[in-house]
Formats: C-alpha cells, structure tokens, sequence
C-alpha cells in the first residue's frame, strides 16, 4: 500500500532540484512519461510500445498529454508542499486533481484475479494519458490515508522533493541521506570551520 501511496510524489520529483535557480526537468516528451511509467511499473513493455506507435500517429495529443502530466504534476506538487509544510493548499490546485480524478477514474474497474478483487483499467490500451491514471488514485489515496500526516519536502536547498516518512521516529528530514543529507551535513561543517577562524 505505501508504495502505492508513494507514486503520486514520485510523479511530483521527476523535476529534480526543483526549488532550485536551475530545475532540472525529466519529462520533456511524451516518450520520457511512458518511460516514466514502464519504470514505475504502470505500462508493461508491451503497453508503452503501443502508446508510442500512438503518440507518433497522433503527435499533437501527445504533446498535449504532456503538458497536461506537467500541469498535474505541478498541481499534486504545490498540494502535497502544503500540507508537509503544515498549510491548507490552494483551491484551485484541488480543483484541478479533482478534475484529472475525474477523467481517470472513468476508466477503473475492480478486476478478478486467481488471488481475488483488484483495481484496474478498462480499455484505454492506446489512450495517450493511461500513465497518468493510476498516479491521480494514488494522490487521491494518498490525500485521504492516515499517512498524510507523514508526507514531507526533502529539506535540502534547492532539491523540493517530496517523500513518505515511514522512518521510525517520523525525523527524516532529506529525500537521500546520501545526497541532500550529505551536501547539509558538508555546509554544515564548513560553515562551523570557517565561524571558528
């Protein structure tokens, strides 16, 4: 379930360095969000070879999906911001997921498997904006769960990613420990170097 939770602010980082003078965007076509998707495990191999034969047939639609995951994605970024940093978000964002809710969810089925019920998609093999489907439920989710509470921006300068704290102690503070939390740690020790010359 968390990891279900967690696609829609995995959607929300595919800027990196967001806060930043110089974001660094990773959906800059309609093939990077497929790609997006096939990694995130939304379309199968299969599935994104069939949507991008679609996109090349129908380049305008494509174009226009992408700018629409990046209209989402900025929406689910600003909302979920807002609340890690303890605010209400802007109407108008939610208005805009309940919007994009509504054309995805047109699309979910309950589907029987040999192991019982589970969510699905009908139909839509070759609809541009299947990959965005399954991240507007997660937000939704997401927004509606008891780990809400848990949601946080990466503390990093300039980084603006948003992550799940499920850490023990609910402390976590960066969105790699390795990246963001290092460089803090580095400034850190510089800054306390060059205070004691």
């Amino acid at each position: 379930m968390t990891a279900r939770l967690r696609l829609c602010l995995d959607f929300a980082n595919t800027i990196d360095w967001r806060t930043s003078d110089h974001p660094d965007e990773s959906i800059k076509g309609y093939a990077d969000l497929v790609n997006w998707g096939r990694g995130a495990g939304l379309v199968s191999d299969h599935q994104a070879r069939q949507l991008l034969r679609e996109a090349a047939r129908h380049a305008d639609e494509a174009s226009a999906v992408v700018e629409q995951a990046r209209l989402i994605r900025g929406a689910i970024y600003r909302v979920f911001s807002a609340i890690a940093a303890g605010g209400r978000p802007k109407k108008s964002d939610i208005d805009l997921l309940n919007d994009a809710l509504a054309q995805a969810m047109c699309h979910s089925r309950i589907v029987q498997t040999p192991a019982g019920f589970v969510w699905g998609w009908e139909g839509g093999a070759d609809a541009l904006d299947r990959p965005l489907w399954p991240v507007m439920r997660s937000a939704v989710e997401l927004l509606s769960s008891g780990q809400l509470a848990q949601v946080r921006e990466c503390a990093g300068e300039g980084c603006g990613w948003l992550l799940l704290d499920v850490s023990r102690n609910r402390l976590r503070r960066w969105c790699d420990m390795k990246s963001c939390g290092n460089r803090a740690k580095v400034r850190r020790h510089y800054e306390r170097k060059k205070a004691a010359r």
